[in-house]
């Protein structure tokens, strides 16, 4: 039976994606909300949807639907992260699941509420984990489980992604909005590594400002030094050279771990997987919104021996700190 879908935040840059997968699983897009309207990707996927630059005039669409018995059967949110909690309430009071981009929320208690808000519609809440279906991590989580049970592994997680002057401008440069670069750019990593070695014992951050954040978490399975930045300036004169704006690295021990390709096809995944019964629902997530809410509220060490080597680059001025 074909699933009828509604999307809010859908001139953001993961929406297409949305898109894709819920045209590559047969179901359809009636209705999209975005306060933006460069959305012409609708276009490429769903032409007849119903677009919506206003909230009012969205709900009030989605209401006439349903009084209609067209209602909706799921609403996807690619909203910028601090509205998500309440874009995942406006899904389930319309009576739809939700699929929810991750961070879900950005604090452990809008988990809780949302559990008891679920429970109350009777209606399920899904977030996208991607990498937990990612060929090369399913078969490390398969390694790691295989290898004795007292074996720790050291880790060096480092991923650098370039950003402009434009990110500070935005809803992302905005620690209460964003959650800050461990919550916004972060946070499928934590999933990732806590789904493969084990829940967080020690959470330690050595830096964390407007463009880089580094620390050290120590997993039932795992030490692992992390370095997030999205300063250009921060990837290696060889990887400039190269024209490289993006690096990502996972090392386990002397061993680097490949997985930078294989993304093209995860959100349509993570879709079949939801629509076939499976999904990753509120208990998956909420562990790894409780380590980057620890990160973001914790105070820096400094470097503590126990730092990514990154993390031992100068610090540069915000972009804006002499003014906008």
């Amino acid at each position: 039976m074909v699933k009828n879908f509604a999307l809010i935040g859908a001139a953001g840059f993961v929406a297409p994606r949305h898109m894709e997968a819920i045209k590559q699983t047969g179901h359809k897009l009636v209705a999209a909300l975005d306060k933006n309207d460069s959305v012409g990707i609708i276009d490429s996927h769903f032409p007849n949807a119903a677009f919506f630059t206003e909230f009012e005039r969205f709900d009030r669409h989605i209401a006439k639907l349903q009084r209609c018995g067209d209602s909706i059967d799921y609403v996807s949110i690619c909203s910028p992260n601090y509205l998500h909690d309440a874009h995942i309430r406006f899904g389930l009071r319309v009576g739809a699941d939700v699929i929810c981009e991750k961070p879900l929320v950005l604090n452990p208690w809008n988990v809780e509420a949302l559990q008891e808000i679920e429970k109350e519609y009777d209606r399920h809440i899904y977030t996208i984990l991607q990498l937990r279906l990612h060929p090369s991590v399913i078969e490390l989580k398969r390694r790691v489980d295989q290898a004795p049970p007292d074996q720790v592994f050291d880790i060096d997680l480092t991923y650098q992604t370039s950003r402009g002057k434009w990110y500070y401008s935005s809803w992302k440069g905005d620690l209460e909005k964003s959650g800050g670069i461990a919550t916004n750019i972060g946070v499928h990593f934590f999933d990732m590594l806590m789904w493969i070695f084990g829940d967080t014992e020690e959470n330690e951050v050595h830096i964390h400002t407007h463009d880089r954040a580094a620390g050290f978490l120590k997993l039932k399975r795992a030490r692992v030094k992390w370095f997030l930045s999205i300063n250009y300036d921060t990837l290696s004169e060889e990887q400039r050279t190269q024209g490289l704006r993006t690096y990502r690295s996972l090392k386990i021990g002397d061993d680097e771990f490949e997985f930078s390709g294989g993304f093209t096809e995860l959100h349509n995944k993570s879709y079949e997987d939801i629509l076939s019964g499976g999904g990753f629902k509120l208990d998956a997530t909420k562990k790894a919104i409780e380590v980057v809410h620890e990160i973001r509220n914790a105070t820096p060490k400094g470097l503590t021996g126990r730092h990514h080597t990154l993390a031992e680059l100068p610090v540069v001025p915000h972009p804006f700190s002499g003014g906008r």
